[in-house]
């Protein structure tokens, strides 16, 4: 088996970037399907559609009905063709995201993806993530390729919840320990190959970044403060963890996650809070 390394084909991170998403879709596509929920779309459509005035491509805002399931995502697809929308915009969290990806993956069309959390490590990822219309975990759907952008605007992502950021350490902390457990049993990864050097060492760049980062992020979050090391937990969170667990592979701790999901009880807790958990059992395995 081949070692195969998966990532997006351009990421941008910096402050106010979603002012100049208009210049990102233009030359990738001529009407922009831009997802995103009613309250995202309070939070930085007016940021979005000022960077559409000097672009020659359109934009259309549509709202998420709040799961990635394949009925929400064929009810896009239908819109997007309706419409006559060439390239998909995803903004927002996790499910928002995977969606985007995977109505961009029917049209067979670019997609670029725009957090507006750092709470899970789906960005990146040719990966989309599909869930019954109540929640519970469906499938993996596997993508012919990576996004076409990732854009972090990170002056958005820190003025998000804390809790979410904290969320997207609890899952890239899974990353390193799950590459491990696959490099030693020489295991396949999502990328459809072994795991190789690259991104195992990203992974661990990944694990590294958050020991030396992490604590001081949270601090600066809950003063409001966008510092170095917000930054780098952004970074750490989205595309060391991102390109980390799919190049470098899962184990225990996803796969705990997916089960945690059919208990109504852990539904009020966030993705990378079941994967930190999932960790922990990962390692008392071990």
């Amino acid at each position: 088996m081949a070692a195969i390394f998966n990532s997006p084909s351009k990421y941008i991170q910096g402050p106010d970037e979603l002012a100049k998403l208009g210049s990102y879709v233009e030359p990738l596509g001529a009407k922009a399907l831009v997802i995103v929920t009613p309250s995202g779309k309070k939070r930085v459509g007016a940021k979005i559609e000022g960077g559409f005035v000097e672009a020659k491509a359109e934009l259309l805002f549509e709202d998420f009905n709040g799961e990635c399931s394949k009925g929400e995502v064929d009810r896009l697809v239908a819109l997007a063709r309706d419409n006559g929308c060439d390239i998909i915009v995803g903004v927002g969290g996790g499910k928002i995201l995977d969606t985007a990806k995977a109505v961009a993956y029917y049209l067979e069309s670019p997609v670029i993806i725009c957090p507006t959390i750092a709470s899970t490590d789906a960005p990146c990822s040719a990966l989309s993530v599909l869930y019954t219309d109540d929640g519970q975990f469906d499938k993996y759907l596997f993508l012919k390729a990576n996004p076409n952008i990732v854009l972090m605007d990170t002056m958005v992502i820190a003025a998000s919840p804390v809790r979410l950021t904290v969320s997207g350490m609890g899952d890239a902390l899974a990353t390193y320990f799950e590459a491990q457990a696959t490099h030693d049993a020489d295991g396949g990864t999502c990328a459809g190959g072994k795991g190789g050097m690259a991104g195992l060492a990203l992974a661990k760049l990944c694990y590294e970044t958050l020991m030396a980062d992490g604590v001081k992020a949270k601090v600066a979050l809950e003063k409001g403060a966008l510092t170095p090391a917000v930054e780098h937990i952004i970074e750490a969170n989205t595309l060391l963890s991102g390109i980390g667990f799919e190049s470098s592979g899962l184990a225990a701790a996803h796969a705990i996650h997916n089960g945690l999901t059919m208990l109504p009880e852990c539904h009020g807790m966030y993705h990378g809070e079941k994967v930190a958990f999932g960790t922990i059992v990962q390692l008392v395995l071990e």
